[in-house]
């Protein structure tokens, strides 16, 4: 097994999302992450889904991998030791990844003063400091003013035909954020081979999201054209894709933005001729321009509608795939745990991990196929506090006395602690 981060250190401190996925996708690639949490676990510990004994999954599932320290963060003694702990010596050591605030005795500034090529990527809510979450962000952003059926019920009391926004439940920015935290700290690590030099990046979840959204081109519409998108509930904008009913009920997305994916779905739904008649009527490229097909979807949709409305799940599915349409079935997390090969062990994705306190459930290690190099197995999230007497010794050289002294004086726990 090769581990590609082999001999990097990263010192995680951090809850909820963002910081912890950042850490997670550097861990899952063989660098050693050490998260500090304080005494009893933090804010994000206890976070749904939970299971019946009140495991946090969510906790679980964003820190496999990792090493698990518990400190009183409240404490003089216990700051001191995590100071030591971030400004470490060593060539792959000195690398601080936080969303907590940056200030005070944990300010790049302060450990720096231990450390002068520290690196330290810390997370913040917007560019001048002040709070946000995902949720905040998003509602901002644009998104759920566009989101949703044009059908929707208005909001009550609003006398007008303004609609309810639709927030989604994945927390995009979230995500995106982490990763973009773990690129900026190899970044920084990489400047710091050639040059020697630390380095202080901050990065603000707000300006995550307005960075999508402007490279998508939506605050460039928003200021030449000066229009306001439509909601067009699961219409595909710019190019033709939807949700259909078969005849038992499921659903499939249908999409065909190539020339080739449109000429699969119209020989898979048997309407070659109806679209040819259409162009003809319209005077639309609907066999070479994914615009066109997007100002004729209402007319196109009519005709996949009703065959697909003819034909069960599975028939709509055998047929599609004997064309290769460009198709994907509407899932549960349970049907998509039940059905979908692609998440269960046959893909290499994935394998067994046995989380303490959680029980074996299907993890996986990083999406990056490195050639010629096999990652490891995921591994299990740690127990609270797991390794704080290994990160002690290892790290700043402690003695077992020391350690028991520790533990004695309450400044840190084991796993029991």
């Amino acid at each position: 097994m090769h581990d590609v981060l082999e001999g990097l250190r990263v010192v995680e401190g951090s809850a909820f999302v963002a910081a912890p996925s950042g850490g997670m996708t550097l861990a899952q690639l063989g660098a050693d992450v050490i998260r500090f949490d304080p005494i009893g676990g933090g804010l994000d510990y206890r976070r749904w889904p939970v299971t019946p004994d009140g495991a946090s999954l969510y906790w679980a599932g964003l820190n496999k991998g990792k090493r698990s320290l518990q400190v009183d963060m409240r404490s003089g003694a216990g700051r001191e030791l995590l100071r030591e702990l971030i400004c470490a010596p060593g060539p792959g050591a000195g690398i601080f990844l936080t969303n907590f605030p940056a200030t005070g005795w944990m300010s790049y500034e302060a450990l720096r003063s231990r450390r002068d090529d520290l690196i330290m990527i810390a997370i913040t809510g917007n560019h001048d400091g002040t709070t946000a979450v995902d949720y905040t962000v998003n509602c901002a952003v644009g998104y759920p003013m566009v989101t949703g059926h044009i059908a929707s019920p208005p909001e009550a009391g609003a006398g007008s035909l303004e609609y309810r926004p639709v927030n989604h439940v994945l927390p995009a920015w979230d995500v995106i954020c982490g990763q973009t935290a773990a690129l900026g700290l190899l970044a920084a690590e990489r400047r710091r081979s050639r040059t020697g030099d630390g380095q202080l990046v901050t990065l603000a979840l707000s300006d995550v999201a307005l960075g999508v959204v402007t490279a998508l081109g939506h605050v460039a519409e928003a200021q030449l054209l000066r229009t306001e998108r439509p909601r067009i509930g699961n219409d595909l904008y710019g190019a033709l894709g939807r949700d259909f009913r078969c005849a038992d009920g499921r659903r499939v997305i249908a999409v065909a933005i190539s020339p080739k994916q449109w000429h699969a779905l119209c020989t898979a739904c048997e309407m070659t001729d109806a679209m040819a008649a259409l162009e003809s009527e319209t005077g639309l490229d609907l066999a070479r321009s994914e615009g066109d097909r997007f100002l004729a979807r209402d007319r196109i949709f009519e005709v996949i509608e009703d065959w697909c409305a003819r034909l069960t799940f599975a028939e709509v599915a055998d047929t599609f795939d004997r064309h290769g349409v460009c198709w994907g079935p509407y899932r549960t997390f349970a049907e998509l745990v039940d059905e979908d090969p692609r998440c269960s062990a046959a893909n290499p994705l994935f394998a067994p991990v046995n989380h303490p306190g959680v029980g074996s459930v299907l993890e996986a290690r990083s999406p990056l196929r490195f050639d010629g190099l096999d990652l490891d197995d995921p591994a299990p999230a740690p127990r609270l506090g797991q390794h704080t007497d290994e990160v002690l010794a290892e790290c700043l050289g402690l003695s077992g006395s020391e350690i028991g002294q520790l533990h004695d004086a309450g400044i840190v726990a084991g796993p029991h602690g």
